[in-house]
């Protein structure tokens, strides 16, 4: 029994409308049930999901490792923004494939190794959309393959550095930062976890 005193409601969706269908995302209109059983709609984001790379050039292990940013024109943001390396997931690619294919378009780079980490939520007051961490090690470099609308640039920067530049708002990427801040409180230890095979 609820709070209310009456039977438990299975809060989820009821209807949906397709709005708008984009090369980057979908809108969808959903007419939801919520928990405490009253109907309503909400626009929903629909996104095939993502992967997002912190790759270490180096040592994993060592005492202040290094990583490879990104920065990269924003339109959204109005400037450059430092990232980690990340991008959508295509049909039928799971999420280690796009890191692996992510990580050389990105910044040439091809890893001997590429770790799971967490999968997150990115805003899900209105998207669906799911970004899988990985971490990438034993390097090796290659070439760059930018898609058209993709500006960017490689910076390489020691953890320590990278940690700084978030406290002071200069990594304000969220993914970015997380990331970051996952793998150095988590993830610079080779793990055993392999995913999103």
């Amino acid at each position: 029994m609820s709070d209310r005193g009456q039977p438990p409601v299975q809060p989820g969706q009821v209807g949906t409308r397709r709005v708008h269908t984009g090369r980057v995302l979908n809108l969808d209109i959903d007419q939801v049930r919520f928990p405490d059983g009253s109907v309503g709609e909400l626009e929903i984001i629909r996104h095939p999901g993502a992967s997002a790379i912190v790759p270490i050039v180096g040592a994993v292990d060592g005492p202040d490792p290094e990583l490879v940013l990104i920065r990269q024109y924003r339109y959204a943001a109005s400037g450059y923004v430092f990232e980690i390396p990340a991008g959508r997931l295509n049909d039928g690619e799971s999420p280690a494939e796009c890191a692996e294919r992510e990580l050389v378009e990105e910044t040439g780079f091809s890893a001997g190794r590429m770790d799971y980490l967490y999968t997150m939520f990115t805003t899900p007051g209105f998207t669906d959309e799911k970004i899988h961490v990985f971490r990438a090690g034993e390097l090796t470099v290659g070439e760059t393959a930018h898609e058209p609308d993709e500006f960017m640039s490689i910076v390489r920067t020691p953890l320590s550095k990278a940690l700084e530049m978030i406290k002071t708002g200069e990594i304000c990427d969220a993914k970015t930062a997380l990331a970051i801040l996952y793998a150095a409180a988590f993830g610079l230890n080779p793990g055993s976890a392999r995913a999103g095979a």
